[in-house]
């Protein structure tokens, strides 16, 4: 059986093959599987600029897919796993959608869901956050850093 590090970390990879794809469409890298049971129910990753969608966030696709897939709105049994921290609005539909768990994997000290306070999730959803983030990170990073060149 695998602790819930090895488990945390088998989807985030998941989720890390998701920011490949966007990567291989030109969008920002990030990636996003929700999970229910052992079971990834929805995946996602960013389209913002291939829909000219700038709600087309990574966690917007798999939450909706999620929902499409489990037949119901209400996701409090399933865990998001995303690359990188949920922005408000993202956050937002995570606790419209009463997601249980949300594991991330590196940090958005700029834009990430925490620069308005932790209270924007539903209470009852845990975060779990580092997991995978040099990765995570690094992806993002190698991304910006080409487009500026």
């Amino acid at each position: 059986m695998d602790t819930e590090q090895e488990r945390d970390e088998k989807f985030m990879r998941a989720a890390i093959e998701q920011a490949r794809e966007a990567l291989y469409m030109q969008e920002v890298p990030i990636g996003a599987v929700v999970v229910l049971g052992d079971r990834i129910v929805g995946r996602g990753h960013n389209l913002v600029e291939t829909l000219g969608d700038a709600t087309a966030h990574a966690e917007m696709q798999a939450l909706t897919a999620a929902a499409e897939t489990t037949g119901g709105k209400y996701l409090n049994e399933c865990i998001l796993y995303v690359t990188v921290e949920p922005c408000p609005m993202c956050a937002g539909a995570s606790a419209w959608s009463q997601i249980g768990r949300i594991v991330y994997g590196a940090s958005d000290p700029k834009r990430g869901y925490t620069t308005v306070g932790g209270g924007i999730l539903h209470p009852r959803t845990k975060v779990k956050a580092g997991v995978l983030a040099g990765e995570c990170s690094e992806m993002v990073e190698a991304f910006f850093k080409k487009l500026r060149a």
